[in-house]
C-alpha cells in the first residue's frame, strides 16, 4: 500500500488546478515550470547582450529577444524534466522537509496534477520550442550558435537526466554555473558582437557564481531526503559546516570577479566595489544553513539569495550599460 503523500496547504492541487479549459491547462503548464527561477538565467541574457553592445556600440532587438526565449524554454524544460527524475528516484516523493515553493520541486507530480508521462511531454515541448528558436538565431549568426545551444542544453539535461544525473555526483551547482550563467551571458554577448574573449568570460562569473549560491542553498532543505534517495548533492556530500563556507565562498567570489571586473577597467570602479554592500546580506544569508535545519530560517535564506542574485545581476548590468555608454 503506497503511503499518502504530505501536502501542505500552499502546494499546488489537482482540486485547485484542475479544468480542461484552455485558460486552466495553460496555467497548470506555466507553473509546473517554477516560473519563479526564470529570472536567473534571464537576467544572464540581458548582462551578456548588454556587454556585447559594450564592445560593438550596435545592438540588435531581435537577437536578443529570441536568445531570451531560447534561454527560457531550456531553462524551464530543466525544471520540469529534473521533476520527473526526481519523482523517479524517490528524492520529492520522501521529502518531508521542503519549502515550498523553493525546494522539493514543483509538487505537481506527487500531488497529481500531471503525471509524469505528461510533465516529461511538457518539458521535451519546451526543448522543441527551443530548438526552433535555435534555428532561427543558426540562420541570423551561423553555426556558432549550435556550439552555444549545445552545451546548454546538453548540461541542462544532464543536470537531472539518469545515469548521468550531474547533481547525484555533487557536480550540480558547476553544472548549474556554466549552463545557467556562464553559457548565456557569453553567448548572448556572442550574438551581439561576434566576438569571444576573456572580458565576457570575466564579466559571466560572478552570474554563475550567483546562480550557483541560489542552487547550493536550495539544496539545504532537501538534505535528508536526497540522500536517502541516493542523490548526493554537494550538500549531502559536504555537511552543513563545509556547505556554509562554500556558500560564502560563491558570494565573495562574486564580488571579487566585479571587483577585479573594475580595476581592468572593463566595468566603472564604483560598481566593481559596490557589491561589497552586498556581502553583510549574504553573510547573514549563511547562517540560515544548519543542523538541524530550521525551516523558518531557511526560507529566509532562500529568499534573501533569490535578492543576492537580482540585485547583484542588476548592478552588474546597470555598470555595463554605464560602460557601453562612456566608451
Amino acid at each position: 500500500m503506497t503511503t499518502p503523500i504530505r501536502t501542505t496547504p500552499s502546494e499546488p492541487t489537482a482540486a485547485a488546478l484542475g479544468g480542461g479549459s484552455l485558460a486552466a491547462r495553460a496555467r497548470r503548464l506555466v507553473l509546473a515550470t517554477r516560473p519563479a527561477f526564470a529570472p536567473a538565467s534571464l537576467a544572464s541574457v540581458l548582462i551578456g547582450s548588454a556587454w556585447g553592445y559594450r564592445v560593438t556600440g550596435r545592438f540588435s532587438w531581435g537577437l536578443a529577444v529570441l536568445a531570451l526565449l531560447a534561454t527560457l524554454c531550456v531553462h524551464l524544460a530543466a525544471n520540469v524534466l529534473n521533476d520527473v527524475s526526481d519523482d523517479l528516484s524517490g528524492a520529492d516523493r520522501g521529502n518531508e522537509g521542503r519549502i515550498f515553493p523553493y525546494t522539493g520541486g514543483s509538487r505537481f507530480i506527487q500531488n497529481g496534477v500531471m503525471s509524469r508521462h505528461e510533465m516529461t511531454l511538457w518539458g521535451v515541448t519546451l526543448l522543441a520550442v527551443a530548438a526552433v528558436l535555435g534555428l532561427a538565431l543558426l540562420k541570423l549568426r551561423g553555426p556558432g550558435v549550435l556550439a552555444f545551444g549545445l552545451v546548454g542544453v546538453a548540461l541542462g539535461l544532464a543536470y537531472s537526466l539518469p545515469r548521468i544525473e550531474l547533481a547525484a555526483r555533487g557536480l550540480g551547482e558547476a553544472t548549474i554555473a556554466i549552463a545557467f550563467g556562464v553559457v548565456p551571458v557569453v553567448g548572448a554577448a556572442w550574438l551581439q558582437s561576434g566576438r569571444l574573449g576573456a572580458a565576457s568570460i570575466l564579466i559571466s562569473v560572478p552570474v554563475g557564481l550567483w546562480v550557483a549560491a541560489i542552487l547550493l542553498m536550495n539544496e539545504v532543505p532537501d538534505r535528508d531526503a536526497d540522500a536517502r534517495a541516493g542523490k548526493a548533492t554537494l550538500v549531502v556530500r559536504l555537511g552543513v559546516q563545509a556547505t556554509r563556507r562554500v556558500y560564502l565562498a560563491l558570494q565573495g567570489g562574486a564580488c571579487a570577479a566585479l571587483i577585479l571586473a573594475a580595476i581592468l577597467g572593463l566595468i566603472p570602479a564604483w560598481a566593481g566595489f559596490a557589491c561589497l554592500l552586498l556581502l553583510p546580506a549574504a553573510w547573514r544569508a549563511a547562517g540560515a544553513i544548519s543542523a538541524p535545519p530550521e525551516p523558518a530560517a531557511l526560507r529566509r535564506g532562500i529568499r534573501a539569495t533569490l535578492r543576492l542574485h537580482m540585485a547583484g545581476s542588476a548592478l552588474l548590468l546597470v555598470s555595463v550599460l554605464g560602460a557601453a555608454v562612456a566608451h
